[in-house]
């Protein structure tokens, strides 16, 4: 159900004075009529659910039970990942011999919920454990060599890296020339040599044929408890009480939520629901977030207060909250994560206004087919959501950098769909003492000197590669709707597709030909959202549509069409079917 006030203050304060002037392109997805006629005849449902099943992989009986209900008796034996044995080997032998253990893992949320779980879990049968979070500005990205020194001077002989240290290769032989050992549990692609650990669990490993790719950080070191539990007779319902950290990394990290991650998504949202552990419990209330939790409410309301701990202070905070066991205590942590991401999005809103308006005070910069901006008092905790505001602003691919110390820059990149930021970056290499990522989302670091060679190469690297269509932003649509649809029999069945994200998106929905009412209007502070009351064939629908109040006098002169996902609104105990718009156009007749 939609919050409009917490909405507002959530995510539009953040992003109300962008305005988005690029045209969006409104595909409507191509239908296989044959599959969809299959899997009506099985399912004996209607034409157009069939059609949005099919577009989600589904073509069968089965495959629709799986995704309606999934089960936990489907998740991957964990042992099928390559090292597994090694890295269960290793853990048990460490604690046999009363070995002092470091759970080690990245500062966002899908690092520090990792440790969280990990060390959490392992905490209850082991105590010579320790965890540890690296420090944003001192230690940077992934492991560091001053954990490993650490790690020496306290008489640590075993690390877990979460989320991190695929890439790691020096600093895993550094540990390794001290005696210190590595499992690593990471996501992220593997370059051409792996590190030097005893295992290294990444389904991303060529050599790898564990059957799922998509997992979080998180998601790996959820596989290594399951199968130290699986190895050691320890009743999966203690692995399965993880689940409402794992859900929070599925949502944060924009992972596929399909296979294994629907699965764990699912059951993870009913934990989270019903019993959160206290720290999950004192964010989700100190946010105000709406219940019951949806993705999007992690992603909105959770995620960035989690965040903010190693954005502004240290992930560490995080960590002590998320394994919290008294509720107190636990409200005490969240709330000092509350106010950690107030600062955080003042900081935010700054730099992004900073930024804006360097690209739009220079021709040449606006000219271009990528943005990489620098600037060495810009911070370091922020840059990536700085980045994403430049994808949001100007639909390019972008690349935020400031100042770590005196020699060295650090860099957020984000990237528009279809094209390939890692890749790019990686033709820069000569030029950046490190970089790792995915196709959509990298980080880097970089001598200050080799900034403007890097600018100029990334430039030259985007216009020789990016496809001109890949510079529009794109809404996908998936079939259209007529208003006589929207009921609340066909939300009902729709909101059984939950739970929402990548590849299982919220189905978006295309009306022609809608008339004004005459009870539409412009709403909001500052006058910036529309709120719409349109007509068709004598049926009315009300509508949301958020930053769109320029689209006034448009739906108030003729005939439009509009792309929408549908949502609940609850107005003085009154609840309705309405449409959450998503862009709004002109009739073509």
């Amino acid at each position: 159900m939609v919050n409009l006030k917490k909405l507002l203050n959530e995510k539009i304060s953040i992003v109300s004075y962008i305005k988005l002037d690029l045209e969006k392109k409104w595909v409507l997805e191509d239908s296989d009529d044959e599959a969809v006629s299959a899997l009506q005849d099985s399912l004996k449902v209607s034409e157009k659910l069939c059609n949005l099943l099919v577009k989600r992989n589904i073509f069968t009986f089965d495959d629709a039970q799986d995704f309606f209900r999934p089960s936990l008796d489907k998740l991957h034996d964990p042992m099928l990942m390559k090292d597994m044995d090694k890295a269960l080997e290793r853990l048990e032998v460490g604690m046999r011999n009363n070995e002092k253990i470091l759970v080690y893992g990245d500062y966002d949320v899908d690092g520090t919920t990792a440790v969280s779980l990990v060390y959490g879990f392992f905490k209850g049968f082991y105590y010579n454990l320790e965890h540890y979070i690296p420090d944003r500005y001192e230690e940077g990205y992934g492991v560091s060599y001053q954990s490993i020194d650490y790690s020496e001077k306290n008489g640590i002989t075993l690390i877990i890296a979460l989320d991190c240290g695929i890439k790691a290769v020096d600093k895993v032989q550094y540990a390794k020339d001290k005696g210190i050992d590595f499992i690593i549990c990471d996501h992220h692609r593997p370059g051409d040599t792996l590190p030097n650990a005893v295992a290294v669990l990444d389904p991303k490993r060529e050599d790898c044929s564990y059957p799922y790719d998509e997992l979080t950080g998180c998601g790996i070191g959820f596989k290594l408890v399951q199968a130290f539990a699986a190895h050691n007779d320890i009743p999966f319902e203690k692995v399965k009480a993880l689940l409402d950290l794992l859900v929070v990394s599925i949502a944060a990290d924009i992972v596929p939520i399909t296979g294994e991650n629907r699965i764990m998504a699912y059951y993870g949202m009913q934990q989270l629901n019903s019993e959160p552990r206290p720290g999950l419990r004192s964010l989700i209330e100190l946010s105000g977030a709406k219940r019951p939790l949806k993705i999007s409410e992690i992603v909105f309301f959770l995620a960035p207060r989690i965040n903010a701990a190693g954005r502004m202070d240290s992930g560490q905070a995080a960590v002590d909250l998320l394994i919290a066991q008294e509720n107190v205590s636990a409200f005490l942590k969240a709330d000092t994560l509350d106010v950690h991401n107030k600062e955080r999005r003042e900081i935010d809103r700054s730099i992004t206004e900073e930024a804006l308006g360097l690209i739009r005070e220079n021709e040449v910069l606006r000219n271009k087919k990528s943005i990489v901006l620098y600037d060495e008092n810009w911070h370091k905790g922020v840059i990536g959501i700085v980045a994403s505001r430049m994808i949001e602003n100007f639909y390019k691919p972008s690349i935020i950098l400031t100042a770590s110390d005196e020699e060295f820059a650090a860099g957020s990149a984000r990237s528009v769909k279809g094209f390939d930021i890692y890749n790019a970056i990686a033709v820069c290499e000569p030029l950046l003492e490190q970089f790792g990522g995915h196709k959509y989302a990298a980080g880097l670091t970089i001598r200050r000197e080799n900034i403007p060679a890097f600018i100029e190469q990334f430039e030259q690297i985007v216009q020789d590669t990016i496809e001109e269509g890949m510079l529009t932003p794109e809404v996908l649509v998936d079939t259209a709707l007529e208003v006589e649809h929207m009921t609340m029999n066909f939300y009902k069945i729709i909101e059984q597709f939950e739970p929402f994200g990548p590849s299982n998106t919220k189905p978006i929905f295309v009306t022609y030909g809608l008339n004004d009412t005459g009870y539409s209007s412009i709403v909001g502070q500052g006058g910036k959202h529309l709120k719409i009351s349109a007509s068709k064939n004598g049926h009315v629908i009300n509508g949301i549509a958020f930053n769109q109040a320029d689209k006034f006098d448009l739906i108030k002169s003729q005939p439009f069409d509009v792309c929408y996902s549908l949502d609940l609104n609850d107005w003085r105990g009154n609840t309705t079917v309405q449409m959450t718009i998503k862009d709004i156009k002109a009739t073509q007749y």
